[in-house]
């Protein structure tokens, strides 16, 4: 039973982000191969932080909010976050099926959740059903939040680096790993400060701030990710494969109706919109303009390579 709490928030939060990923779905090897490399990373981390403990109590020897801020900022948020980015780095930056831009959302997600898992396991055997149905409802979609705001970034920087643009794709890779620590370390730093804080009072008021801080986080996540999924675009281009799965890549610029950007490739770079495409063709039979497989004046077939033109 323990072990059945501890995981049905994981699965259950694995299908959603599954499910919203509209476009292409990706291989389940490979999503089950991120879940339990997300796993392994609970090893070095628990080894890591124990470590950054040690030192920290050797420096700060008396509990306080102080050393809890600290101790969730510099160690537990960084120490667990850059596993994960490691682990998701090596395994789909350069990964074929990394096509689209909430692929990388979904990839974070399996790699957090896998790490969150076995940390949940951990944590529910050893402190009963009270802590698997609490964390059922913090800490697990917790993790998966850190993970939404890592993908987020992390695909932007591969199109970035597609599109040449070097810059954004060494800010967008740095927001990948620094906003999930951010976020991660001022997660656990509330909570730790609360413990430590020993007045009634001031544990009310972090208390307070934990929960509108897990609110807002909850909140703008599950923004992000329906943001991303309906606004899901090609971040590559694969030899032999179409650009999308709509049509080929148009040569020639065009400007956003959305935003006014001008772009050059199949989707605004600002915000995400399709490139207009007129699929008219002029039929060489009759010269009647047609939209369909064939004529509808003489019935001529359409052309094997229809010219495309951008609107």
């Amino acid at each position: 039973m323990l072990f059945a709490l501890a995981l049905i928030p994981v699965i259950a939060l694995l299908i959603f982000i599954y499910v919203k990923d509209k476009k292409e779905k990706e291989p389940i090897g490979l999503l089950i191969g991120l879940f339990f490399a997300g796993m392994a990373t609970a090893v070095p981390a628990v080894i890591l932080e124990l470590i950054g403990q040690s030192v920290l109590d050797y420096i700060l020897p008396y509990e306080s909010p102080f050393k809890a801020f600290v101790l969730a900022l510099i160690i537990v948020g960084p120490v667990e976050e850059l596993g994960k980015f490691v682990v998701l780095w090596l395994i789909t930056w350069k990964n074929k099926h990394f096509d689209y831009s909430y692929d990388a959302i979904v990839y974070a997600v399996f790699t957090s959740l896998g790490f969150a898992a076995i940390e949940n396991v951990s944590y529910v055997f050893s402190n009963g059903v009270g802590t698997a149905f609490v964390r059922m409802f913090t800490a697990i979609p917790g993790h998966a939040s850190f993970a939404v705001f890592m993908g987020f970034f992390l695909s932007r920087a591969k199109y970035a680096k597609y599109t040449r643009k070097s810059g954004k794709c060494a800010s967008n890779t740095i927001l990948a790993l620094v906003v999930p620590i951010i976020i991660h370390g001022l997660y656990d730093a509330i909570v730790l400060a609360a413990r430590a804080a020993g007045e009634d009072i001031l544990m009310g008021i972090f208390a307070l701030g934990w929960i509108g801080f897990v609110i807002l986080l909850f909140v703008a996540s599950c923004l992000l990710v329906n943001y991303s999924s309906k606004h899901d675009y090609c971040v590559v281009s694969i030899p032999n494969k179409p650009v999308t799965v709509y049509r080929p890549q148009i040569i020639g610029d065009w400007t956003c109706s959305t935003c006014g950007t001008k772009n050059s490739l199949n989707y605004c770079s600002s915000c995400g919109s399709r490139r207009p495409v007129d699929t008219s063709w002029t039929c060489p039979g009759c010269g009647t303009l047609s939209y369909f497989k064939f004529c509808g004046n003489c019935g001529c077939q359409r052309p094997a390579s229809p010219v495309t033109r951008p609107q």
